[in-house]
């Protein structure tokens, strides 16, 4: 399955003849006084792989900054825009200047480029595109739908993404250093309780669950106290496990003999729009 186009896109934000040195100054490559350059405050992304920087000082050590920075003026000089392993490869080899693009943008717009490199190249960990997210909410005033289009992502996605930051900080530590998942993290959510939640975030790192194997525990882990009948009715838990899968929210079945009731939670409005369109679809 092809993955779908992140929104507008680098290609839309940075054309590729802006790579290029032209004569048309708002296109020129200029070569800037790294010292001169700040770093991006909406670059998302938090950890820098040391190994990969490495490769990154060897090449430019080799061929030189193939590609330029993308940067824009501030009053003591220029913000990055794009291109921070870049400028921390040449900053550690000690280079003093760097070939840099500059551009006038918005904040807004330096939010989406930053996170749209970093998502295309995915350098990412879920928790960061969280945070990236929830900016844009925060300060920006978008709602999940329209991140979603900016990204060219499903808003499912989004909110989805967004909930993990209603995980305990523990585990969202164990997401930042890849020690669980995003789907571990999102079938932990289920749980209807932060202890319930760190005892299976724990077990999951400890015995190296499954996805499937931590919805299942997930799922039992949260059961409330129900009838004896319903208690030992092994087909109502794999319906619950089923129901969270498609739905991505914890799912509640009490059932009766001869009547029940499915309880379906959500954690913000935004979150209720998503599941109301996901059962309009189904």
């Amino acid at each position: 399955m092809e993955k779908k186009a992140l929104g507008r896109g680098l290609s839309a934000l940075i054309p590729q003849k802006e790579l290029q040195t032209d004569t048309n100054l708002q296109d020129t490559v200029l070569q800037i006084p790294v010292s001169k350059i700040r770093t991006n405050k909406y670059q998302p992304r938090v950890d820098f792989n040391s190994e990969k920087l490495h490769e990154l000082m060897n090449s430019i050590k080799e061929k030189g900054v193939v590609q330029p920075v993308l940067v824009r003026r501030a009053a003591d000089g220029y913000e990055l825009i794009a291109g921070e392993r870049r400028l921390r490869a040449v900053k550690s080899l000690g280079i003093e200047k760097i070939p840099a693009i500059v551009r006038n943008v918005q904040d807004v717009d330096m939010l989406e480029i930053s996170l749209i490199e970093n998502i295309q190249r995915e350098e990412l960990n879920p928790l960061e595109e969280a945070h990236a997210f929830q900016r844009f909410i925060t300060e920006f005033e978008f709602t999940q739908d329209k991140i979603a289009k900016v990204l060219g992502k499903d808003r499912s996605t989004i909110a989805n993404t967004i909930r993990l930051l209603s995980l305990p900080k523990k585990i969202q530590e164990y997401i930042s250093k890849n020690a669980i998942t995003a789907g571990h993290a999102r079938a932990i959510l289920m749980l209807p309780t932060e202890n319930d939640q760190l005892r299976v975030a724990n077990l999951v790192i400890r015995k190296g669950l499954s996805v499937r194997e931590t919805e299942a525990l997930a799922s039992k882990g949260g059961r409330t106290a129900r009838k004896a009948t319903a208690g030992s009715d092994h087909s109502i838990t794999d319906i619950e496990a089923h129901l969270q899968r498609v739905l991505g929210t914890r799912v509640r079945i009490f059932h009766g003999k001869k009547r029940g009731r499915i309880q379906i939670e959500y954690y913000s409005t935004e979150d209720l729009n998503r599941l109301l369109d996901l059962l309009a679809k189904k």
